[in-house]
Formats: structure tokens, sequence, C-alpha cells
């Protein structure tokens, strides 16, 4: 009878114990159903040395007695150590919950708690307040760890339209003053100005390396070159602050599903500030957008839809635009070559913005490789971040091997070093 009834126990421990193999305690079954996609961060829960200089000799056993499935073992160590298992959860909880610790490490930490709470209860008649308050921790920690995934999905959903960004840096600071971060509209500022006006005499084209911030913005820097009131609108003026906070609510919705367009809206913008923009040449009235359903530039040009300003204060592009072309041979059979067209890019950005830092200006010398362009290297470097993204592959790739323009300059596949 016995026997019987420590399998029972047995089975009842590993449905209900939240500890490392097994899945979460069925307590809090319908309230993980919800965020499990926290799941796979768990897998390699085992694999996280950091953690085993702080444990006890009892966590070592601990541990080890459930890895290797000793439940009498396991019922032993809890039994002969029931005077001081408590400290061992409250050390298990003050571990967990230091700031330094994310949120698998504090999760990894706090299961360990959790079973020794629930087997504590189970073998020495323990209180379950002690379990409660692990699992207290536990909910808020999966709380926090759902907002911050929802924020990233949010985050993603935002900058999905190439160039479309969100400035969180401050946005602490911005929630004291009641207003959300901002989001920025690439394609909007686009429709009026060239990438070279701001990149980078004004901007530094990298991501988190401008250190933005209100009081720059007034001092005329970054925002404020064009936000005075005399470009567009004042930035110091506090009933615009709203036009930019957006994020989160709905009136950024139409930043991100490009609804924002506006024929009259935008020929008024272009007048005022001395660009072009020519609506009655858009085919169906309609902006051209690519496969992935975002603006073609290139198109807009080609049909003289539009005409953006090249410079803010009237002054030539001293860079200039640069007509050649060079062929890029690819060593993949199943795909077109790559004509790349200086033209087109020297319309919209400076020749120093990707020579020499990005590619090197001789001929053969830079390899381009598809798997770096997600990491912002060469192409990359625009691509996928401001410029139709890289897997729209037969965007580039439209070039057919056998057919070679003349005056193109010919970098081979594989080169590394000048082509002859």
């Amino acid at each position: 009878m016995a026997k019987k009834h420590d399998v029972c126990c047995k089975k009842l421990l590993k449905s209900r114990f939240i500890f490392i193999k097994g899945g979460w305690k069925m307590r809090l079954k319908s309230f993980i159903l919800k965020i499990t996609l926290f799941f796979a961060a768990f897998v390699v829960i085992f694999c996280i040395p950091y953690l085993a200089a702080e444990e006890s000799e009892f966590r070592r056993q601990f541990i080890e007695n459930y890895k290797k499935d000793s439940f009498y073992a396991q019922s032993g160590l809890v039994k002969k150590n029931k005077d001081t298992i408590v400290s061992e959860i409250d050390a298990l909880i003050n571990e967990a919950m230091m700031p330094e610790k994310n949120f698998q490490e504090r999760m990894y930490l706090l299961d360990i708690a959790n079973s020794m709470a629930s087997m504590n209860i189970h073998w020495n008649n323990g209180s379950e307040d002690v379990l409660n308050r692990v699992e207290k921790l536990q909910k808020q920690e999966f709380e926090k760890e759902k907002k911050k995934t929802e924020e990233i999905e949010r985050l993603k959903e935002a900058e999905k339209v190439p160039g479309n960004f969100i400035l969180s840096t401050y946005k602490d600071e911005m929630a004291k003053h009641g207003l959300s971060p901002v989001i920025y509209p690439h394609w909007i500022h686009r429709s009026f100005f060239r990438c070279k006006v701001c990149h980078e005499p004004i901007f530094i084209m990298k991501r988190g390396s401008n250190n933005i911030t209100r009081t720059s913005i007034l001092e005329g820097k970054h925002c404020g070159a064009c936000h005075n009131g005399k470009i567009s609108f004042d930035a110091n003026a506090q009933e615009n602050c709203t036009r930019c906070h957006l994020f989160g609510k709905p009136e950024s919705n139409p930043l991100m599903d490009l609804s924002y367009y506006n024929h009259d809206k935008f020929k008024e913008i272009a007048s005022r500030i001395g660009s072009e923009w020519n609506p009655e040449k858009l085919p169906g009235g309609k902006l051209p957008l690519d496969k992935l359903g975002f603006i073609n530039w290139v198109e807009l040009d080609k049909i003289k839809a539009f005409n953006p300003r090249s410079a803010l204060d009237g002054t030539p592009d001293t860079e200039g635009v640069r007509d050649t072309s060079i062929l890029f041979e690819t060593s993949v059979t199943f795909l077109n070559n790559v004509l790349f067209s200086h033209r087109i890019h020297s319309t919209w950005v400076r020749c120093s913005l990707c020579h020499p830092d990005i590619f090197k200006p001789e001929l053969g010398a830079n390899k381009v490789k598809m798997i770096e362009m997600k990491d912002g290297k060469s192409c990359g470097r625009c691509h996928g971040r401001v410029a139709f993204t890289y897997s729209n592959c037969l965007r580039c790739h439209n070039q057919p091997r056998e057919n070679i323009p003349q005056g193109a300059l010919i970098n081979r596949a594989g080169s590394s070093a000048p082509a002859q």
C-alpha cells in the first residue's frame, strides 16, 4: 500500500511541479497558455553555466536528483533539510530578483524555488505562503515579459514600411510629460527631400548614433533643421508635440499603411517648400508600389511624378551624380546578374555615404554577400532598412547573364581584386 502511495505521489509531483525538465505548474496552466511564445527560451535551461557558482550544496543536489529522476533521494533530501529549505527558497528569490538578471535567468531560479516550496508542502507539511509568494513573482515576471514582447511586436509592425522607425530612447522621460514615443515616417519626408539632404550632414546614418533630444531640436539641430516654423511646423510649439509623438495611437496608422498620402496635401507641401509633386502623372492616381506593397521611388522618379529637394539652403550638391553602371556577376546559376546604377543611387545619396567606408572605390575590391546584408553590411546598409528589402530578389537580380550592357564595368563573381 505504501509503495502504491509513493507511486501516486510521484505522479502528482511530476504533474504539478514547474521544475526544469517538466512543463509549467498546472495551477498556472491557463495563464501560461497565453504566453507559450516564451517556452523556447527554456530549452537550454540546463546550459546556463553562470548560475552554477551561486548554487549551495543543497541546491546542487536538489537539481541533480531531479535530472536523474531520483524520487526517493529527492524526498529524503527535502525531509532532511526541513529546517533550512525555506531559507534556500529565500536565497533563490533574492538571487532571481537581482536587477542584472534577465528573464530566462530569473525564471530558472524561480522554477527551482517553486519546486522546493511545493515539495516542502508535500513532504514537510510546510506553509503554502512561501509557494504563493514564488507564484506571485512568476506571474509578475511573465506579465512584464509579455508586455515587452507585445511592445516589440508593435515596434515591428510600425517599422514594417522601409525607413519607418520609432524614437524611444527617452520614452520614460516622454511618458512623464504624457507623450508617446515618436514614430518617424521616412516615406513622407522622402516625398519632398532626397536622402542626401539629411544624410549625413544632419543625421549620421546609423541608428542610435545621433542622440536626438528636445534640446538639440530646439537648437536647430537634427529635426530642428526643418521643424522651425519656416520649412515645416515648429517643434517648439507645444500644440505640435502630438504630431510626432504618435506611437501606439490610432493617429499613427496612416503613417504605417500609407493612407496619409493625399494628392492635394502633398502638392501643397511641395509647392511651399520648393520641391515638386505631380499627382497627375501617377498611373491611376496611385503611388507606384513594388510587389511587397512598398513605394517604388525609382518609378516615381522615372515618371517624373515628383522632384524632391537635394539641399536645404539651395547650394548645389558638390558630389554630383555619377553615371557609371557596374555589372555584378552572381555565382548562383539560377539567378540573373545585378546591374548597379550609380545614377539612381547618387541621385538620392551622396557618394561619401558609401565610399570608402562601405564599398572600396576600386572595381572588384568588394565581395557582396546576401548573407551579410541582413547585418547591415554592403547593400544592407540601406536595403532592408530605409530602402526596399533585399528579400525582393528579382528587383536587383534582373540582368540576364548573356546580356552585358555596353559600357558597364564588370565585377566578376567571387572577385576580391581589381578586374583586368
